[in-house]
């Protein structure tokens, strides 16, 4: 199995510290948040990853400079121009012959990859999203009413929404729909793939997950992982 982490963004919402070190090779206890991801990759049975990188790629040049310190085949591939969340696998189509994962580099999931694997080919889908429930508090009271009686007052209830969770599998035909060294975000991808008539079915996580996007979500992840909440690498 193969899969392709996207590890090129420029961290904005984490400077200062991504001033100096980009976003995935932020520590989080013994590893980096890249090195966790490519660990519990390994455990599903992964033996090829690919960083896609453009933001001090020469960073991960050094960290990945020995390569028996990893359980995987880690292979950096560099951007000239920043590509999206798609367009670097545009870069690597001769290397993805088969159903690969593809993945943000900024997130601690607990997520069992073998199994997520072995969903997509059995479901026969040509994408596969995983997403994940959650609340959002809203800022304002909310009103229930019929007409112009009130029926009752809400204090900021918390809304469900089903977001994308940055994970995927994708089948190799779906590769067709990315153009070659160009701006592509996995967005546009997923609309392209549902107009053409492919199947695009989601996985629905129900494990830990967190985007570590910003500071306060990565001093979350810091503690969750000090404290052995969950199991992230073996």
């Amino acid at each position: 199995m193969k899969a392709v982490i996207m590890a090129g963004g420029l961290g904005q919402r984490l400077r200062p510290i991504t001033k100096v070190i980009p976003k995935p090779l932020l520590p989080l206890g013994e590893h980096s948040i890249v090195e966790i991801l490519i660990r519990s990759l390994a455990k599903a049975g992964v033996r090829d990853v690919f960083l896609a990188t453009n933001y001090k790629s020469e960073l991960f040049f050094e960290y990945f400079s020995e390569p028996e310190q990893f359980p995987v085949n880690v292979k950096i591939s560099k951007e000239d121009t920043p590509l999206g969340t798609a367009g670097p696998l545009s870069l690597l189509k001769e290397n993805l012959n088969e159903p690969f994962f593809v993945m943000n580099g900024d997130i601690l999931t607990s997520l069992d990859f073998r199994k997520l694997y072995d969903d997509h080919k059995a479901s026969g889908a040509d994408l596969t999203i995983v997403t994940k429930e959650i609340e959002t508090p809203l800022q304002y009271g909310v009103v229930v009413s019929s007409g112009n009686k009130v029926l009752s007052l809400e204090e900021k209830p918390n809304i469900k929404s089903e977001i994308n969770a940055g994970i995927y599998v994708i089948s190799p035909r779906i590769l067709q729909l990315i153009p070659f060294n160009e701006f592509k975000l996995m967005t546009d991808v997923v609309r392209d793939a549902v107009a053409a008539g492919l199947e695009v079915k989601k996985h629905v996580l129900l494990d830990y997950w967190l985007d570590i996007g910003q500071m306060d979500n990565y001093k979350k992840a810091m503690g969750d992982v000090s404290k052995g909440l969950h199991k992230f690498v073996k």
